[in-house]
């Protein structure tokens, strides 16, 4: 493989609504590029990008995928992203290794729910974009609704730079508004175009969106402006660089035509990446990690500044085993090279260095600053972990993601699956960010939490095919609490004689409710030594293992607190032991009187849907129990901001997609705790009573 300088490098993320046409635009530009024989489909899982077996079978991005095509003398850097809700987390994660975004859009459905979330993303990173209408060829395409989709969601710097000539069926090619040429294809051949003269047909409509085009250039740059009010237009060569300046500055927005599966225009793309992107070593400098004090560090990308570089994701492979995806931020890196990990403080290894084409390495001698690569078998480095030169350390800030809004049981099938899964989920962490893995500490149960019920079940899916290993997932177990709304003032007395040295404890004490939060507080007010010093904290002890075992349910006891007033003890027979089990004796009796309740967790939901399906969203959370919080509307869709008991949303991401047919989205996070209205109450602790075993007093 070429070794690619900066200058020559495009590193381009490609993201989008899920469905919108973004692995097969990638197919079809490294057929057209030469990089592949044959043009992969997704419908027949051929595509250089989407190779995980979960890919195939669900026809669908799961996972960031790296690309590359050589195009004239450039190399595209391509990072094929997933657009499903529940893995759009891994388009956020690539975008600090890339330089422009290029955000595809389907021309029949028009800016939809994760292409909001994505443009958020980017403008989060200053990220430049440009935008690819696809499907042009599909029924239902329709230019001018699309790009009224796309102004009304991202204001009137969104401009294009083509016209489409045809549509639907009838879609032949574009029109360049920059070179004024007309761009024509033949539907599924072999991308390249054939170049005329605009059809007299379009000529006028032509002509309007390039006097547009070149107001918008001219706009922002003043010397653009003096030249565009001199002459009434611009030299083509300005407008190139004009329009380059305003892309790289988030000036301008400019909108593409394309179909994938049709391979048409798509050699458009790969000119326009090359012409008006960005190039790797443009940006100037890299930010690193901002220190708790003083500004963030810099350092300039380029090949004569020391190593650094950053990894932005890991994959677990059978085979080749850990596989890191890095950034060079500056410097060059050789093959073979010894790198320090800034974060681990180790030493690595850069064997055997190369770029990926989906799942297969091209080995590389070096890699530039502002390049992007894989090598095999770090020891110790994982994603977002900053590696460079010893001498010179340099920390990249990393990327903090929300917390997973579903949690699952999950058990082994077999003794033999059981010795397997922890290190099966280990490695699937290591390269999902989003995924946890935890024991809960009152029900001993084991946990994996992910984003939504689709995210665990390919999780599940994984662990079986790739590591061999079958899981039983059970109903995700709702973090109850308990809690008091009354006082008590209660004695525990424990006293025991059986021969010899007996047991004796006696302690009185005092409850009261805490404000939500207030967790546990302990109050000592003995005087007089009614009960010594040293065994005042087994008291403590006791009531705390007794509240976290709970009252009313199992639940733990929280947001109390205990006042230890008086008491007893015996010269010979109290000790430690007596006065914790005491401290137990007097917190059941005080939970018998103080009217003990439950506490729900209560989360709050951002829901993102279209209009259309505002009213149903509106009543279904009302159904389970949410209080509306806010509504906002924004290019089509509707944001609805609830708080809702978790009891009632442990499903509603499968929910979701089928109220809205996949074109809603949700964030949840958890808000605070409520109590637990009186018949839910009664069918909880009867259920947890039920799984205990223990007898259910049944009305009568």
């Amino acid at each position: 493989m070429k070794t690619y300088e900066g200058a020559n490098v495009r590193n381009v993320a490609v993201v989008g609504h899920s469905h919108s046409g973004k692995t097969s635009l990638v197919s079809a530009m490294l057929y057209t590029a030469g990089a592949t024989q044959r043009f992969g489909r997704v419908d027949e899982g051929t595509t250089v990008t989407d190779f995980d077996e979960e890919e195939i079978a669900r026809q669908m991005t799961i996972s960031a995928t790296l690309a590359h095509v050589e195009w004239g003398k450039a190399k595209i850097n391509l990072i094929d992203t997933p657009g499903f809700n529940m893995f759009v987390h891994d388009a956020e994660l690539v975008m600090p290794a890339v330089d422009a975004a290029m955000v595809v859009v389907d021309a029949v459905s028009g800016v939809q729910v994760v292409t909001q979330k994505i443009w958020n993303f980017a403008d989060k990173f200053a990220m430049p974009r440009i935008i690819v209408c696809t499907r042009m060829d599909r029924e239902r395409a329709d230019f001018q609704r699309c790009m009224d989709s796309l102004v009304e969601a991202f204001g009137r710097t969104v401009v294009p730079v083509q016209l489409p000539i045809g549509s639907e069926k009838s879609f032949k090619g574009v029109i360049d508004l920059v070179r004024m040429k007309a761009y024509t294809y033949e539907m599924g051949g072999n991308g390249k175009a054939t170049v005329g003269d605009i059809p007299a047909n379009m000529e006028g409509q032509a002509k309007e969106a390039h006097e547009r085009l070149v107001e918008l250039v001219a706009e922002g740059d003043d010397a653009l402006m003096e030249e565009f009010f001199n002459t009434g237009t611009i030299a083509e060569e300005h407008i190139v660089a004009g329009l380059h300046n305003a892309i790289r500055e988030d000036k301008i927005f400019p909108v593409l035509f394309a179909s994938g599966l049709g391979n048409m225009a798509c050699d458009e793309v790969l000119d326009f990446i090359v012409d008006y992107l960005p190039t790797a070593v443009e940006r100037g400098t890299t930010a690193g990690a901002k220190p708790a004090e003083g500004e963030a560090p810099t350092r300039k990308i380029g090949d004569n500044e020391p190593l650094s570089l950053f990894v932005f994701k890991t994959v677990s492979d059978p085979f080749s085993g850990r596989i890191s995806y890095f950034r060079v931020a500056s410097g060059v890196l050789k093959n073979d090279a010894s790198v320090q990990n800034h974060s681990k403080n180790t030493s690595e290894k850069f064997a055997h260095i190369g770029i990926m084409q989906g799942k297969t390495a091209v080995p590389v001698t070096e890699l530039h600053a502002g390049d992007i690569g894989a090598v095999a078998k770090l020891k110790e480095t994982l994603t977002g972990d900053s590696l460079g030169d010893k001498n010179a350390p340099f920390e990249f800030p990393k990327i903090v993601l929300p917390e997973p809004a579903i949690t699952f049981a999950i058990e082994p099938k077999s003794r033999a699956d059981e010795d397997k899964l922890g290190v099966g989920l280990a490695k699937l962490i290591e390269e999902d960010a989003m995924l946890r893995f935890f024991r809960d500490p009152q029900t001993k149960d084991f946990l994996i939490a992910g984003t939504g019920q689709q995210h665990i079940e390919v999780i599940v899916s994984k662990l079986k095919k790739r590591y061999h290993t079958e899981v039983v997932l059970k109903a995700p177990k709702v973090p109850y609490r308990e809690t008091i709304r009354g006082n008590a003032d209660v004695q525990g007395r424990h006293k025991k004689q059986s021969g010899g040295h007996g047991q004796f404890g006696d302690c009185k004490i005092k409850m009261e409710p805490l404000p939500r939060g207030g967790q546990f507080e302990f109050k000592n007010e003995i005087f007089g030594g009614a009960i010594p010093k040293n065994y005042i904290p087994a008291v403590e002890k006791g009531i705390l293992e007794a509240a976290a075992r709970g009252y009313l349910a199992g639940y733990p006891v929280v947001d109390f607190r205990v006042i230890l007033y008086d008491g007893s003890y015996h010269d010979v027979d109290s000790n430690e032991l007596s006065f914790k089990t005491a401290g137990r004796i007097a917190f059941k009796k005080a939970m018998e009187v103080a009217k003990p309740t439950l506490l729900e967790p209560v989360m709050i939901a951002e829901i993102t849907v279209p209009d259309e399906f505002a009213g149903a969203i509106m009543g279904d959370l009302n159904s389970r129990r949410g209080r509306i919080q806010g509504m906002e509307n924004k290019a089509g869709n509707t944001i609805v901001k609830a708080s809702v008991p978790m009891s009632e949303m442990l499903t509603y991401g499968t929910d979701l997609t089928s109220m809205t047919q996949g074109r809603g989205s949700f964030n949840m996070e958890m808000d605070h705790y409520d109590f637990v209205p009186a018949l839910q109450q009664e069918k909880i602790i009867t259920a947890a009573k039920a799984a205990k075993g223990e007898e259910v007093e049944e009305e009568e």
